[in-house]
């Protein structure tokens, strides 16, 4: 919604200013539209064909996040430790024997099926049970299981990062391409140079609308949505950085509702619930339960 707002801003007050100043809105809207498809279209194509099909929908589906915002909320963050304290509890108590159901079918689990939003998460779903089947496999050194997930957290966030990276570079071209489209107006207007002055200056003033469009696209929309997004994307990478301390911290033999604790402090302040609100929702699960 922000980002909606903003934009709503950069416009009224961009050509409110604008008009208030007594700029007319006729050259500007007659060749915005020329100008617009040239300067999108070069901006399009180049994104195309600098990026494989796949990148191209990850793009198209980022930009909408920016909009929706970050993926993880609070009650996210408590499903979460409360799923990892179910999970960490029964591990400590019956072994990793008694998780195997759970780990090997995750999707059938009658634990995991109580958070159906974590469920649906790929990558959280394999960073538990990947975790948890490495002490199965007898992998259980703290050090280097916490080096294995940093490897697969930094993977998932350089590659989530892709649709922003791809943005930020088309919107440093953005500049450069409004210039071509300007030069591409200029040359029109010499090739008209018996005309009048004032059809001149309309033409003129048309092809400079190229150059302004640039850097309008490149810098106040382009640019604050690339920014947005990866804001988002570093936010919600937490949610999976709370399940590595949590299993970490189970390798340390800590108790349960230390483990949960630890995973609980690393959450984004403003998502973090506080102790007794954990408590009262391990109340209500186990009631439910």
């Amino acid at each position: 919604m922000t980002i909606v707002i903003g934009f709503v801003i950069v416009i009224v007050l961009v050509f409110g200013g604008y008009m208030l100043s007594g700029g007319e809105m006729g050259v500007i809207l007659h060749a915005m539209p020329f100008e617009g498809m040239m300067i999108g279209g070069a901006a399009l194509g180049s994104f195309i064909a600098a990026n494989s099909f796949g990148q191209i929908l990850d793009t198209a589906k980022s930009v909408l996040k920016a909009f929706k915002g970050p993926k993880w909320k609070q009650q996210d963050y408590i499903d979460l430790l409360n799923l990892m304290y179910t999970l960490t509890r029964m591990y400590q108590k019956d072994g990793i024997l008694a998780l195997d159901p759970h780990i090997e079918n995750p999707q059938d689990s009658l634990i995991f099926s109580q958070f159906p939003k974590l469920q649906k998460d790929h990558f959280a779903m394999d960073l538990i049970t990947d975790s948890f089947r490495m002490l199965a496999l007898q992998f259980d050194d703290p050090f280097q299981s916490e080096d294995v997930i940093n490897k697969k957290l930094k993977k998932h966030h350089h590659e989530a990062l892709s649709a922003s990276h791809g943005l930020t570079t088309v919107a440093d071209a953005l500049p450069a391409i409004g210039i071509v489209a300007a030069v591409l107006g200029v040359i029109k207007t010499m090739g008209s140079i018996d005309k009048p002055p004032a059809v001149l200056g309309e033409m003129i003033g048309g092809a400079l609308v190229g150059t302004f469009l640039g850097v309008f696209l490149a810098y106040l929309f382009v640019a604050p949505v690339s920014s947005r997004l990866a804001a988002i994307e570093d936010q919600d990478s937490a949610f999976y950085t709370v399940i590595r301390d949590i299993f970490i911290a189970v390798l340390h033999d800590h108790s349960p509702t230390i483990c949960i604790e630890i995973g609980r402090g690393n959450i984004p302040t403003k998502l973090q619930p506080n102790f007794y609100e954990m408590e009262e929702a391990r109340h209500d699960m186990a009631e439910a339960a």
